[in-house]
């Protein structure tokens, strides 16, 4: 009997890395080119496919750290005579010292300033900034530029010299809000958005993206001369309740007197009267639009305004004088490239651009990565040119010569090089939202139609928009879907494939970085061993909060992608991807119903009024809000239940922000059912008529085993009745970890955690094995994301499990999936309709399934830590276990070593990277951190490689059939 792994000090870092070159047939180069080109959600990347295009990754030039490139390319302005550009950097950009403290003079934001003259951008200069958002703008001499200070409420104030070099003056103008609005219950701060200086630079007008208001400044003087509410119940009392002017984004100025701003959330364009100086500012029109609004261009003449719209994919063009929409034009593409897609959304525009003459708008696809080429006459796409990874803003040189194009992120990607820093470092900055880079695309003017052609073609086959459907694909999802009546879907928190599974004798894992093997994870062990391994398996998000969006919409949505990159780098925002805007449930319209659910919630009928989130997606007709996978079940006429998914998680906690809310504080009880207690609160209008009261939703200090004993309290009236719903959501959320101080039953410590999880899934796979629904019902586990471990291929890559009839047994899959291909499968085998352009053009997970393989089994087995070492009422019948169930460290030595941390949401950790390290030190020892990654294929010669990692257990003992099964290819 040999080891199993779990805490096992390696050999020193060169030895390894050598004996995984040794070991594993490495990538080649064009494969690991591919792998930085394909995002995670398996879209192509060719950003210089336009002939003549250069791309290069922003780089400040730190000379503590070459290396570094920031991430967040947010925005792009040009001085009023078309010579400089400046592009405002609002990525996550925090950066570690070699001790592995953070470094606040790496820890910044940026501007790049450069000179465009001559068409081809040359860097000037760069500006580090503390924090900024979207918002800057030259005055018009040229020789002063304003850029807003984000979450510090303040616009900065930088001069040019004669020189040509730019300097801040010293002295921000402070903006003066206090928290949101005053009265939410987020304790995030203000947050500047988009900012315009009138054409007689006069005065600065800067949205309040936080406090639904906009500032006015008077630049010279240094001072706020105005301010307006955009809300229309705080403008007219007679309006209280109604919705209007909330998530001010973007600002253009007409004149010098008119402002129009974007409001995201309420998808109008507010028209703003600025007066004279020592006049107050009045809202005077609003204009409502198609699609949540982000980015406005006026036209020379100010008689058009153009916006771009996530959700509805479209630019809406106002006529000027009449404050009317007149029409939308869509920008996915021209029809005969993107085909029967066209009428599903997720290309995201969000920036955009005019051409010299006036004829051409050019506009910024985020969700396809292209930029849009749009015949204003025509009132048309004509073409599509490829872009880097989600581009944000896009501008043209003075001649029209050159198209400028930033983007706001990269692909993980492989590294060439592994475990290299010590263990009480953090310098190898290797945090998921740190290995995003962004960077300038330069396309020169494509000027010949065939070319354009070309490049339209290239971003449809980037994306799947002109790939057949598959004869294979749509057999098998059809004979599935006459068999299948109901699907499980299980979601869980952050763990990487190779966290977990890279000590499997089979699968291109990595056992050096294991740290819950099969020791700690029997059951996950045995579900791929018994069905079907994914070792190629990716989460499209970086984190939870875009992690959540992608496991229950297949996208995210511009304004989440930017605003949960700032919310994790503790530059504001709060977190409002799982239903809540600001820590108000929004799920409920009205406010007598939010106040019932949280009673500490304050009595404004203006708070957010309706039923409407922000970073919410659209449904593929439009439907405003309802492009969730449970919308499209609901819309086929099928009955949902939901177990904690999108819930209101304040009342796990005493304080609401600033709030002492401990008397409104839900218990930890382990069978709320039995003492009618409720401690779920869903977040979804479709879902608060759905879900059970009585299931806990995230909370670490609740085991799952409880969580898991719920559905299955419910699961038997369902089985006995026979109604059970064809689409149930399942939140096991426990291998997420915390609350180490304060855990139920002794489930303290990570080991114990991560077992926890393991069991309750296995558990709830056990309970469907053995009812009436064993032979129609598939059940389908992911990650939210990956963030919160090492992995040697991926940051993105993680652990998918699909179990039940008709599933491959013993199958090693190794295709290229993500979360998208799962809710495509689940789509197609429930017969429900594309979410969206994502889930349209993905495959199905057609690989997993054998029409043949329609008997399975499954029995769940607890592992040795929960039966040793927690007090939760479990078998005693754990596998063979090498640890005995000791934890490496007890309750105390975490609780203490993550003090610091809140676990009050998911991700909530003001380091994450620093929680990673802390798990990997206690566990690990001495063993140096997985600081970069290979990318090598180690499914090779993995015997011996198990052998050097001191972990191949004894297959017949550990996994029963497998022995024979690894002596040969899996299927």
């Amino acid at each position: 009997m040999r080891p199993s792994f779990c805490g096992a000090v390696h050999p020193v870092a060169a030895q390894v890395a050598a004996l995984l070159v040794a070991l594993g047939s490495a990538l080649s180069a064009s494969a690991q080119d591919q792998n930085d080109n394909v995002t995670p959600a398996g879209q192509l990347l060719t950003p210089t496919a336009a002939p003549g295009s250069a791309f290069e990754y922003f780089n400040p030039e730190l000379s503590k750290y070459p290396d570094f490139r920031p991430s967040g390319g947010a925005a792009t302005v040009l001085s009023p005579d078309k010579k400089t550009m400046v592009i405002v950097i609002s990525g996550y950009n925090l950066w570690y010292d070699p001790t592995g403290k953070q470094d606040p003079a790496a820890s910044t934001e940026y501007i790049f300033v450069y000179d465009v003259s001559s068409g081809k951008p040359v860097k000037k200069q760069v500006i580090q900034i503390p924090n900024t958002f979207v918002g800057a703008a030259f005055d018009p001499s040229g020789n002063t530029l304003y850029v807003g200070g984000g979450k510090d409420d303040d616009v900065h104030i930088f001069t040019r010299s004669d020189d040509g070099t730019w300097s801040d003056t010293g002295t921000p103008v402070s903006l003066g809000h206090k928290g949101i609005n005053g009265v939410t219950p987020s304790d995030a701060p203000p947050e500047t958005a988009g900012l315009a200086v009138t054409p007689d630079g006069s005065r600065l007008v800067v949205c309040n993206l936080e406090n639904d208001s906009v500032s006015i400044v008077d630049p010279h003087a240094g001072t706020v001369v105005g301010e307006v509410d955009l809300r229309p119940g705080k403008i007219n009392p007679a309006q209280q309740g109604v919705p209007g002017g909330e998530y001010p984004y973007g600002v253009v100025i007409k004149g010098n007197d008119l402002a129009y701003v974007s409001s995201l959330r309420d998808r109008e364009i507010v028209a703003v009267s600025l007066g004279t100086l020592g006049e107050q500012p009045a809202v005077v029109a609003r204009i409502n639009v198609k699609g949540s609004p982000n980015s406005l261009l006026l036209n020379r003449n100010q008689t058009r305004l153009f916006v771009t719209a996530d959700m509805e994919d479209v630019v809406n063009v106002i006529d000027a004088n009449t404050n009317s929409l007149l029409h939308t034009i869509r920008t996915t593409g021209p029809d005969y490239a993107v085909g029967n897609f066209q009428p599903y959304r997720g290309s995201i525009p969000n920036n955009l651009a005019l051409s010299p003459d006036e004829k051409t708008l050019y506009v910024t696809n985020a969700g396809n990565n292209s930029l849009a080429v749009i015949d204003l006459s025509a009132r048309r796409v004509t073409g599509l040119i490829p872009t880097s990874f989600w581009p944000t803003a896009v501008a043209t040189s003075q001649d029209g010569n050159f198209l400028f194009v930033t983007n706001w992120k990269s692909p993980a990607g492989p590294n060439p090089e592994h475990f290299t820093n010590p263990i009480n470092s953090n310098a190898a900055n290797q945090y998921v939202l740190q290995l995003d880079k962004a960077g300038l695309l330069t396309i020169p003017l494509v000027t010949d139609p065939g070319t354009l052609d070309q490049l339209t073609r290239t971003v449809a086959a980037n994306n799947g928009y002109s790939v057949q459907p598959d004869a294979n694909d749509q057999t098998m999802m059809a004979g599935l879907r006459n068999r299948i009546k109901h699907v499980i879907y299980i979601v869980k928190e952050n763990r990487t494939y190779d966290q977990l599974l890279g000590d499997l004798p089979e699968g291109n894992g990595d056992p050096f970085i294991t740290q819950f093997g099969y020791d700690v994870t029997p059951n996950f062990h045995r579900l791929v061993t018994d069905f079907v391994l994914l070792d190629n398996f990716y989460t499209p998000g970086d984190v939870s909060g875009n992690g959540w969006p992608w496991s229950t919409a297949g996208r995210e949505t511009d304004y989440g992608v930017k605003s949960i990159t700032e919310n994790y780098a503790g530059r504001g925002f709060s977190y409002d991807t799982e239903g809540t805007n600001r820590d108000v449930n929004v799920g409920y319209a009205r406010l007598d119903r939010r106040l019932q659910a949280a009673p500490y919630l304050t009595n404004d009928p203006d708070i957010l009024p309706g039923a409407v989130d922000v970073a919410a997606p659209d449904g593929p007709e439009g439907q405003k809000g309802k492009g969730y996978l449970w919308d499209a079940a609901l819309r086929a006429g099928l009955a949902i239940r939901d177990y904690g998914f999108f819930c209101d998680l304040v009342r796990y906690g005493t304080t609401s922000g600033n709030t002492d809310i401990s008397a409104y504080q839900i218990p930890l009880e382990r069978n709320p059912a039995s003492v009618n207690l409720q401690v779920a609160f869903p977040t979804k209008p479709a879902l608060i008529r759905n879900f059970d009261p009585y299931f806990r939703s995230f909370d670490t200090a609740f085991p799952d085993f409880y969580r898991e004993a719920e559905w299955e309290r419910e699961f038997a009236a369902f089985d006995q009745n026979g109604n059970l719903p064809q689409l149930s959501f399942v939140r096991l959320m426990e291998d997420h970890m915390g609350n180490f101080n304060r855990a139920l039953d002794m489930v303290n410590t990570p080991e114990k955690q991560q077992a926890d999880n393991d069991y309750a899934v296995a558990r709830l796979v056990d309970r469907v094995a053995h009812s009436s629904y064993k032979n129609d019902t598939l059940i389908f586990i992911c990650e939210d994301d990956s963030q919160d471990g090492p992995d040697h291929v991926d940051a993105h890559r993680s652990t998918a499990y699909v179990v039940g009839p008709y599933v491959k047994h013993n199958a090693l899959v190794s295709d290229r999936y993500s979360t998208v291909n799962l809710i495509r499968t689940i789509e197609d085998v429930l017969g429900l309709e594309h979410l969206n352009l994502y889930t349209a053009t993905a495959r199905p997970m057609t690989s997993c399934f054998d029409l043949n393989q329609q008997d399975w089994d499954f029995v769940a087995q607890p592992s040795a830590y929960l039966v040793f070492g927690t007090t939760l009422p479990v078998p005693q019948n754990p596998p063979v276990s090498v640890s005995g169930g000791i934890s490496t460290h007890d309750a105390a030595y975490w609780a203490e070593k993550t003090k610091d941390f809140d676990f009050s949401r998911e991700d909530n950790l003001f380091d994450p990277q620093l929680f990673n390290r802390i798990i990997w030190a206690g566990l690990k020892g001495t063993a140096p951190y997985p600081a970069a990654r290979t990318g090598l294929d180690l499914r090779r010669n993995r015997e011996k490689l198990l052998e050097q990692a001191a972990i191949l257990f004894d297959l017949e003992t550990h996994l029963p059939g497998l022995a024979t099964q690894t002596q040969q290819s899996r299927r």
